[in-house]
């Protein structure tokens, strides 16, 4: 998965460009201040090497892709709507950007943020 042959060439897609594209996907969604990472030793890994596939997984399946994606959401949004407009954001942006088929979004809330503490 991830490749494509034409009578060009072969086309190969990386993993890091999918979750690149679900990235900022995720953080143009309304409600969303911000992705976090899976784990604390690899959060560390990731701000040292400013990683920008933060809080991103992407695997391959054999008939698609599934992403997993770690945000940190405003405090006062639903989060059930944030997390599900995530997911379709995401969906929408890989499909078009890329072409493959994305067979699972999920979305994993890993804290809420007061972004104006008025």
């Amino acid at each position: 998965m991830g490749e494509e042959t034409t009578t060009l060439g072969s086309i190969h897609i990386s993993p890091k460009a999918v979750a690149t594209i679900a990235f900022y996907a995720a953080l143009q969604s309304y409600g969303v201040v911000g992705l976090a990472s899976r784990s604390f030793a690899e959060g560390l890994a990731q701000s040292i090497t400013r990683d920008p596939n933060r809080g991103v997984a992407v695997r391959y399946a054999e008939d698609g892709l599934d992403i997993d994606v770690f945000v940190i959401i405003e405090y006062g949004t639903r989060v059930a709507s944030v997390a599900h407009s995530v997911a379709n954001s995401v969906h929408y942006q890989v499909e078009k950007t890329i072409g493959l088929k994305v067979n699972a979004v999920n979305v994993h809330v890993q804290g809420l943020r007061v972004s104006n503490p008025d």
